[in-house]
């Protein structure tokens, strides 16, 4: 495939890199709130331990959804690099503009997403 015409590639990618700088500080910064909490009892009461579990549990699963669009980031330049962005992984259809301005790292059309949401 050829890149598309109507995207403006060096956009996307400058956008796609400034996500990811931004996304991997924000792992970077928050790797305390991710470490394991203390349970000696005689140092933290025990509401205090619970609320530092429940938010060690919200840190874990944030660093996970970073993660996931750290992937999906990656995914989407290695598609710029191959010419291959803009297409549906799918279908081979041209991904809608709109649908890329809204999500650079779409990888399918919205027919295509539709199909594998139904599925799942």
């Amino acid at each position: 495939m050829t890149s598309r015409n109507d995207i403006d590639i060096p956009a996307v990618t400058k956008r796609m890199h400034e996500r990811r700088a931004e996304l991997q500080g924000l792992q970077t910064s928050s790797e305390d709130q991710r470490r394991p909490v203390e349970l000696d009892q005689t140092r933290v009461g025990r509401l205090s331990r619970m609320d530092a579990l429940q938010s060690q549990a919200m840190s874990v699963e944030t660093d996970r959804r970073r993660s996931i669009e750290l992937g999906r980031i990656e995914a989407a330049l290695e598609r710029i690099a191959e010419g291959d962005y803009g297409y549906c992984l799918v279908c081979g259809e041209d991904i809608a503009l709109q649908r890329l301005e809204l999500d650079p790292t779409a990888a399918t059309c919205i027919s295509c997403a539709r199909t594998s949401e139904i599925k799942h």
